[in-house]
């Protein structure tokens, strides 16, 4: 059993001019001609793992369209800006305009209850306002279905009505995929032309009559090339074809389009040409504050001028079975909307390390703000005999690594509790003591919590995991890490079937994010760094924070939680 639900974390920073082309990208023809120093910086970040396409739109015209990397490994078939890209998350601002669309034609209000517009739906969210679904302020908390179970519109309604609200709808912040496969069922009832015709002849259509993009999965799909998405363990991602219904992943997933329609499409959002200028105002006006300077609006998470000096807008979507990651902002003071898509997985366990959107963005953002050069990523230093130190090295503590080498880099494997804590030193200053230490460890309690059956979402998970693997008869912790905005705690099921290892995602209400079962052990790959030490292939700087170094038979983990040794075995 292998389930993820849509990416949640947003991140955008890239609001000054962009040219197009790493190294030998592909170029739309007529395309502006690209500063050679950012096409040389971009040339280093595509050399280190970034395999994408990037599109900036300001005024209604393209300063770039660029393209890196290759849109199927395999085939040797390269990212053009045509290529389509799964947009995961960003598809509830896609719904949310769908919804004030239906607001400006009169056929509902945001103040609204959702049970009134639809009398069918049972249950304590029947009570929420539309307003209170488009800001995650429901309480709806759990999952109705995962991303590729097949659910009619009706088994979704249903579905939804049976969870539970993890507070008074208003009073609170839960992100809820549920909540915007509920506004997609409000428009599939109110719009006379259902979820997707709606989406396709109203509110994906361009200026001039174009569609912008389409679905994944489905009709009517998405035209042009496809990227094939690589996930963390390296295999190719879910290319479509799953026949519905979709209504697992309807309104809150699901929407394919390349990077230069997402620009297209967002500029004409915010510039009053998809709903009214009245909500359009509406859609980028912070609603619900998340703290830190920004807030969230419908479909959107706004960001005020005290983190960057410019304010803006952003949505972003990843994680799931597909391998994409797609982020999109739109800076209203610049009138500039940047799009750019990533079809490779963070630090995989193979031996390519990608670069997803959101890391880019972070690493380049600051200097493209500011009008800096790029910063480029360090270049690894030569590692020597790397076969010398292969291997499985044993902690006191019972865990152990699994050490492998090619390409001149190394891959290690963390198995039992205490290697995963090694191995996955927090990342950006982050310590096991304090909030840090105390967050990790509350995180593995909810985890707990949901497969013990102590929620109705933990029953009807700990139901599902006995149907894939038979009899669960035990669980123990095996670590917790921190990968980009995510919590991932790793657990072992004492199965029919055996030990099984996987590993959850749950927010503070204890509701499931995401999750693999089975999973492969947490892993991450180093380049040498000199001296016989090594630091983790991760040019961004946002993962773990981690040396290692080998002297004789010892094998040495520096990081924020300090060092551990463990000896080589056999």
């Amino acid at each position: 059993m292998r389930r993820f639900l849509a990416g949640t974390t947003v991140i955008a920073l890239l609001t000054a001019a962009c040219a197009a082309g790493p190294g030998r990208p592909a170029r739309t023809s007529g395309a502006p001609a690209c500063d050679p120093r950012m096409d040389a910086a971009f040339t280093a970040w595509a050399a280190a793992g970034f395999s994408g396409s990037i599109a900036i739109l300001k005024d209604g015209a393209f300063e770039c369209r660029a393209a890196y990397g290759m849109a199927d490994a395999a085939a040797r078939r390269p990212n053009t800006p045509e290529t389509v890209f799964s947009i995961g998350s960003v598809t509830k601002a896609v719904t949310a305009a769908a919804i004030l669309r239906l607001a400006d034609e009169g056929k509902l209000s945001l103040d609204d209850r959702v049970g009134k517009i639809l009398p069918r739906l049972r249950g304590p969210v029947a009570e929420a306002k539309v307003r209170q679904l488009l800001l995650h302020t429901s309480g709806l908390n759990g999952t109705h279905g995962d991303d590729y179970e097949r659910l009619s519109p009706d088994e979704a309604l249903a579905a939804i009505g049976r969870l539970k609200l993890a507070f008074p709808p208003g009073t609170g912040y839960v992100y809820s995929n549920s909540g915007y496969t509920l506004l997609a069922l409000v428009v599939e009832h109110l719009s006379g032309r259902g979820y997707r015709g709606y989406l396709g002849s109203a509110v994906l259509r361009l200026p001039g009559g174009r569609v912008a993009g389409g679905f994944w999965d489905g009709r009517p799909a998405a035209p042009g090339p496809r990227a094939v998405g690589y996930l963390d363990d390296g295999r190719p991602g879910h290319q479509g074809g799953f026949s519905g219904p979709y209504w697992g992943l309807e309104g809150n997933g699901g929407l394919a389009m390349s990077t230069p329609d997402l620009a297209s499409w967002t500029h004409a959002l915010f510039t009053g040409q998809v709903v009214t200028p009245a909500s359009a105002a509406l859609a980028a006006r912070p609603g619900w504050p998340l703290g830190d300077g920004r807030s969230e609006t419908p479909g959107w998470v706004a960001y005020d001028p005290s983190l960057y000096g410019e304010r803006f807008l952003s949505a972003a979507g990843g994680g799931g079975d597909v391998g994409h990651n797609t982020v999109v902002a739109w800076v209203p003071a610049q009138r500039r909307a940047v799009a750019v898509a990533s079809n490779t997985a963070s630090n995989t366990a193979s031996n390519t390390a990608g670069i997803t959107a959101e890391a880019l963005l972070k690493a380049v953002g600051p200097a493209l703000l500011a009008g800096r050069p790029l910063p480029r990523p360090p270049a690894a230093a030569r590692g020597g005999d790397l076969g010398a130190i292969v291997g499985t090295y044993r902690l006191d503590g019972g865990g152990r690594f699994q050490v492998a080498a090619e390409g001149g880099k190394l891959t290690v494997s963390a198995a039992g509790a205490d290697a995963v804590r090694a191995l996955t030193s927090p990342g950006e200053g982050g310590t096991e003591s304090g909030s840090t230490g105390a967050a990790l460890r509350a995180h593995e309690q909810r985890v707990l919590a949901l497969l013990n059956g102590q929620t109705q979402e933990g029953r009807r998970e700990r139901a599902s995991l006995e149907k894939a693997f038979g009899a669960v008869s035990g669980l123990s912790l095996a670590g917790t890490i921190t990968q980009g905005a995510d919590t991932r705690t790793y657990i072992v099921l004492t199965t029919g079937k055996g030990p099984v290892l996987g590993w959850y995602a749950v927010n503070d209400q204890g509701g499931v994010q995401a999750a693999e079962v089975p999973a492969k052990p947490p892993a991450l790959t180093f380049v040498p760094s000199g001296a016989g030490r090594f630091r983790p292939d991760d040019p961004t700087g946002a993962g773990p924070h981690v040396e290692i170094a080998f002297e004789g038979r010892r094998m040495t983990l520096t990081g924020a939680r300090g060092a551990a040794v463990a000896e080589r075995s056999g």
